[in-house]
Parts: C-alpha cells; sequence; structure tokens
C-alpha cells in the first residue's frame, strides 16, 4: 500500500483551477450583452410622419397596447395636451397640426409617468380603476393605490 502525500495534489489543483479560470473567461467573451439600458419597460418612440399639414402616428395602438391603456384614453390625453384636434383613421392617430416627435415622445413619457407607472415600487403592473367619481392607478405587483388627476 502506498502512501500518498498531501503536497502530490497541489500541482494537480492548481492545474483543474487555471483550466477552471479560463474556461469561465471563454464563456464570459461569447455570452450575448444585454440590449438596451436593463430596464424590463421602456417607452416606445412615436413613429409618424408629415402628411401636409398633419401628423400622422403609425404606431399609436401599438404603443397603447404595449403600455396596457385604453386608445380612447390615451387619445384624449394625448390631443389635450399637445392642444391639437384629431381623430382615428384605421390604426393610426391623425393629428391636425404639424408636431415634431420630441415634443410627442414627451407628452407620451408624461403619460405613462401619471396613468402607467406606480408611484410605490415604480413598476407598469397598474391598471385604472374608477370608484364614484374618482380615478386611480392600482399597482398589480405592490398592491398600491393612487389617485390620478383627470377623469377618463
Amino acid at each position: 500500500m502506498k502512501i500518498i502525500n498531501n503536497n502530490d495534489y497541489k500541482p494537480v489543483i492548481s492545474l483543474i483551477f487555471m483550466d477552471y479560470e479560463q474556461l469561465l473567461n471563454e464563456a464570459y467573451s461569447k455570452v450575448k450583452k444585454p440590449e438596451g439600458n436593463g430596464e424590463r419597460f421602456e417607452i416606445p418612440k412615436i413613429e409618424g410622419h408629415f402628411e401636409g399639414k398633419k401628423t400622422i402616428l403609425s404606431n399609436f395602438y401599438q404603443i397603447a397596447s404595449y403600455i396596457r391603456r385604453t386608445p380612447e384614453h390615451f387619445q384624449k390625453f394625448l390631443l389635450r395636451e399637445l392642444a391639437v384636434s384629431g381623430q382615428k383613421e384605421g390604426d393610426r392617430l391623425v393629428l391636425n397640426n404639424k408636431i415634431p416627435s420630441a415634443r410627442i415622445n414627451q407628452k407620451v413619457e408624461e403619460y405613462v409617468k401619471e396613468f402607467v407607472l406606480c408611484n410605490e415600487c415604480g413598476k407598469p403592473d397598474t391598471e385604472l380603476v374608477k370608484e364614484d367619481r374618482f380615478a386611480f392607478v392600482k399597482c398589480l405587483a405592490c398592491g398600491a393605490k393612487h389617485s390620478v388627476r383627470s377623469k377618463f
């Protein structure tokens, strides 16, 4: 029977550890880097174009669906905040004035901040609830409820 000295294993362990480090570095180099800013919820940018004196928002319904709000409520807010008249035509929103997309995107962000994101936890998992004459944003994630400034 041969007695094994504990020092005999040290070179083997260091070789295994070195190989593990190399494998780990190689794996990290092949992993796809996450796109975006790491947030789960990103507000889509408005897509549109001008036709004469009108602004056509082509992805209006996609944004309303993404933020899980009715297109009517979203449209009412945008028209009021942009101080413009407009109407739905098919799956797009037509504004009766030329409005730059930067201004529209700012109003979309204001809408999301007021009517979509929870004031307590900041998550977008909310719903609009009407109780009596008051409207509330109720968070489905943390259970918080806060009132909103305008009717819907």
